[in-house]
């Protein structure tokens, strides 16, 4: 019978079949949401890589650099904690012995691990000469080549991530002033205390002067800089930390109590394991 009617009527079989084709607006509707789809998928894809896969490579990569430093690091084995940051503190001020300071290293170079126990009591990370994305991607704090090194009398100014690469200074925000921020090298550990954070725009330079800030005036303390991104998962503002040396302490004698524990667990790793 259709086939009766179709036959009747001979411009309903071809309006049928010509009814199931796209037009050239649906095709190209089709292909662009297709395409989009696939950018949503990249997209994701990409923050997923961003804030999980560089947080682990990153996190291995700097936990074979500290390694690799408690090697030349001499830290007595048996070597006993300061009986606290208050009495370490009196007895160095009263010291008038001058802290010793590294030589400059060349870039790249891990040279300092930086303990910052408001961030969680296995927190250390390493300090590298340079804040390029090489050293800042991969090796933790990157130290701003020109800026004094730990314990010199100017500005020990350091840059580091916050959601992704490790999430070094991710907590930046959380600081608090009197908290302690501590420094190991080679020669000792500084112990520096929090003041106060400060939120700029990108190119205000000034705050990893000499004296942060005042970029004419002549340094007489020794400053501790710290500088990430913010917001948390932004980067069009600096988020700074400015802490003050308030004393330091020769290897020999132990580190400070408060990451003790921590130093103790890098010093007993065995060659070539990450703690």
């Amino acid at each position: 019978m259709a086939d009766a009617v179709d036959s009747a009527v001979p411009g309903r079989r071809r309006r049928r079949k010509a009814s199931g084709r796209r037009s050239p607006v649906q095709v190209v509707v089709q292909v662009i949401g297709e395409l989009l789809i696939t950018l949503g998928l990249v997209a994701l894809l990409f923050v997923g890589w961003e804030l999980w896969w560089t947080n682990i490579e990153s996190n291995q990569k700097q936990e074979e650099a500290l390694t690799s430093l408690f090697e030349e690091f001499e830290v007595p084995a048996a070597a006993a904690p300061s009986a606290s940051p208050e009495a370490t503190s009196a007895e160095e001020n009263n010291d008038d012995a001058e802290p010793p300071v590294l030589d400059k290293p060349e870039y790249g170079e891990t040279f300092a691990v930086v303990y910052v126990p408001r961030f969680g009591k296995d927190h250390a990370r390493p300090v590298t000469s340079g804040v390029g994305v090489d050293v800042l991607d991969s090796l933790g704090l990157g130290h701003y080549p020109g800026t004094q090194m730990p314990g010199e009398v100017g500005n020990f100014a350091v840059a580091g991530h916050r959601q992704t690469h490790g999430q070094v200074l991710d907590l930046i925000h959380t600081l608090v002033p009197g908290d302690k921020i501590y420094v190991q090298t080679k020669d000792g550990y500084y112990t520096y205390t929090f003041r106060n954070n400060h939120i700029v725009m990108p190119d205000r330079v000034d705050v990893i002067a000499p004296v942060p800030t005042k970029p004419e005036a002549e340094p007489t303390e020794r400053y501790l800089t710290m500088t990430a991104c913010n917001p948390r998962f932004g980067a069009t503002e600096r988020i700074i930390a400015y802490a003050v040396m308030e004393s330091w302490q020769p290897m020999s004698e132990g580190p400070p109590a408060e990451i003790a524990e921590r130093v103790a667990e890098y010093a007993a790793a065995p060659a070539g394991s990450g703690s």
